[in-house]
């Protein structure tokens, strides 16, 4: 049986769920290859406990942490309403190719509905065609304001950290 909840970062259970799944994602792959550190593995949950603008849907099949999505919210000036971007979404390897990502897409879709959103982000690496396939099958497109202007791009500053 598949379930959804809305993350309680107090709750040691959804803490765990999401530092076990959010290092899977992370080890794999798709998420870098690289485990999270120990110190991102224990400051995680509080972190973003403090991000009042956060918010993470669990997936559970059968009680047991099947997906996660960590979504942030933003703001559109131009719509004058929150936009909810999807920092982090995953599967977990063994419920894969089951539908779960379009039930949790759906559950994140509800969230930003009850938010008030107008519109749901994410970000997906171009060479990742599952994930690609699965969110287009959901109604996700690459973003453009004018055609004549052509498709937005995501670009990143890494800065040094302390």
């Amino acid at each position: 049986m598949i379930t959804f909840v809305r993350a309680n970062l107090l709750d040691l259970d959804h803490s765990q769920a999401i530092v076990s799944l959010l290092d899977e994602y992370a080890s794999s792959r798709e998420g870098g290859g690289e485990s999270l550190s120990d110190i991102s593995k224990q400051r995680l949950p509080q972190a973003l406990a403090q991000r009042s603008f956060c918010h993470i849907v669990l997936a559970y099949h059968n009680e047991k942490p099947a997906g996660l999505a960590i979504c942030f919210e933003s703001f559109s000036t131009f719509s004058c309403k929150a936009i909810l971007n999807i920092h982090d979404f995953m599967i977990a390897s063994q419920y894969r190719g089951q539908g779960l990502s379009k039930k949790l897409l759906k559950e994140v879709e509800i969230l930003a509905q009850e938010l008030d959103c107008c519109k749901i982000t994410l970000e997906v690496l171009e060479n990742n065609k599952i994930a690609r396939n699965a969110y287009h099958s959901c109604g996700f497109n690459s973003y453009e304001l004018k055609p004549e202007f052509g498709r937005a791009l995501f670009y990143e500053k890494k800065l040094a950290t302390h």
